[in-house]
């Protein structure tokens, strides 16, 4: 379909020649008026990109930092105050996803009956909150305790914000947007090292504090600040946003509808159980499942990371900063892999892409012995390993199209259900597979090999079994009531 010429008084104009018309021609008439690529969206895009895509990648920098930082603090002070074998630090990472999992799906139900804007960052508040109570734990028992409560806390965010994104971009804007939000997880990763190991070193006793400690309350309090002022930035849903003109507004609706993408604050609401039971019996939502639990499994390495690459050689702060070059990879695949999707509009064939380059990488790593070539492999296999999540997740969405509550609750379940991979995840990389650790690198060699072929799978099977579309005057008529 050829670009549009569409101007904003052209979209103006639109619905006043049926002016004296029934509401339900009115509706179909804008439905129809609707052209990809006009000028009036286009600027509307831009206005939605400026203020949704910094706030949610600031907040979910924070979070990642928040959640991640455990690995940073282990080997910056934590491990020998609190003689922690490496049997409790698998426990206490196993607390935070128990707690992540079961969470994940009421919390995706209430985002969307509620402002999004509040609610994303209010959450990030109270994970800051608890992430900075960490910096009081005095033994490995209350400190699972406490990541049990992040797990809680955080537990909303990721899935929501896949769903928030998904009710304001269409299918192939939504990978290039997410893969921007999701930087955010190896900014914070590379940040978070550098971060360590300058809390640690130049912190450590200050005001009778060690420098793990530091590490905590600095990180957690300023989530907590952080989240105090994004919600004045981010819009909420079509429907309601003020800073959106009506023409915006409609066109915004009309963007879904072209899509086939149920509204979000429409009059007809589907009803949490039904919800639940139509994402749960979709055959669909169950393979999402089972390749988000392949990605979320290979990708539970990022917790190990400093401890792999201090078995490389690199010791003390110096561990902390080789840390960084690992997740610079992380943050060019996921950009390259995420907006090639959105480009090609192919997402499995880049999710097979990166699976094999991430299998061939840690297949390299296990067999040779030289440590600065297991060192390049592991930042250029890890890299996969981040490009592949987003991905898997942004085609949730894709597939799932209606009613906006069935999205939601299939957004959380495969988020949720995924995650649960991180539960046996932990255990993979025990401190006596050391220096090699060669089952934790087999497992995840296998899972990024099973993703990829999953995926082709898939594909073929969706395009033997297409999804029933939705009208698009149904959503617009939706939106408008």
């Amino acid at each position: 379909m050829p670009p549009s010429t569409h101007s904003d008084s052209d979209l103006k104009r639109a619905p006043s020649h049926a002016e004296h018309a029934t509401e339900d021609e009115r509706v179909a008439a804008l439905a129809a008026a609707y052209v990809p690529g006009s000028d009036a969206e286009k600027k509307l895009l831009r206005k939605l990109d400026m203020r949704i895509v910094p706030c949610i990648w600031a907040l979910y920098t924070l979070s990642y930092l928040d959640r991640a930082n455990i690995g940073n603090a282990k080997t910056g002070g934590l491990e020998e105050d609190f003689n922690l074998t490496s049997e409790q630090y698998s426990v206490v990472l196993l607390v935070f996803f128990i707690s992540y999992l079961v969470f994940e799906v009421p919390s995706n139900l209430l985002i969307a009956r509620c402002r999004p804007s509040l609610y994303l960052s209010g959450l990030c508040i109270v994970w800051g909150g608890v992430s900075a109570c960490m910096a009081a734990t005095t033994n490995w028992k209350q400190l699972a305790g406490v990541r049990f409560a992040l797990g809680v806390a955080e537990a909303g965010f990721a899935p929501g914000v896949a769903f928030y994104l998904s009710s304001w971009y269409r299918r192939y804007e939504l990978s290039s947007r997410y893969c921007v939000y999701y930087t955010a997880t190896a900014v914070s990763g590379a940040f978070s090292g550098l971060l360590a190991g300058l809390i640690t070193q130049h912190l450590d006793g200050a005001r009778g504090l060690r420098g793990w400690q530091w590490l905590f309350i600095i990180e957690g309090v300023g989530s907590s600040f952080l989240g105090c002022f994004t919600w004045m930035f981010m819009p909420d849903w079509p429907a309601t946003t003020k800073f959106l003109t009506e023409e915006e507004r409609v066109l915004a609706a009309q963007r879904l509808a072209f899509d086939g993408l149920a509204a979000t604050q429409g009059s007809e609401r589907t009803g949490e159980m039904k919800a639940m039971k139509m994402a749960f019996t979709d055959w669909r939502v169950g393979f999402f499942i089972v390749m988000y639990m392949l990605s979320t499994g290979a990708q539970t390495i990022q917790y190990f990371v400093p401890t792999l690459v201090a078995n490389l050689g690199y010791k003390g702060y110096d561990a902390q900063y080789h840390t960084i070059p690992v997740y610079a990879s992380a943050f060019v695949y996921i950009l390259v892999f995420c907006m090639c999707a959105d480009w090609k509009q192919n997402k499995p064939l880049f999710i097979a892409i990166a699976s094999g380059i991430g299998t061939l990488c840690f297949v390299i790593t296990v067999a040779v012995k030289n440590q600065m070539v297991q060192y390049v492999f592991i930042i250029l296999g890890f890299g996969s390993v981040y490009a592949a999540c987003p991905l898997v997740l942004t085609w949730v969405p894709n597939v799932i199209t209606h009613p906006a509550e069935k999205r939601a609750v299939a957004i959380a379940i495969v988020n949720a259900l995924g995650n649960s991979a991180s539960i046996y995840g932990v255990f993979l990389w025990p401190k006596t597979d050391a220096p090699r650790y060669i089952p934790g690198w087999s497992a995840t060699t296998v899972f990024m090999a099973l993703l990829g072929v999953l995926a082709s799978v898939f594909a073929f099977l969706l395009a033997k079994y297409p999804r029933d579309e939705l009208a698009p005057s149904a959503v617009v008529q939706d939106e408008e009531k």
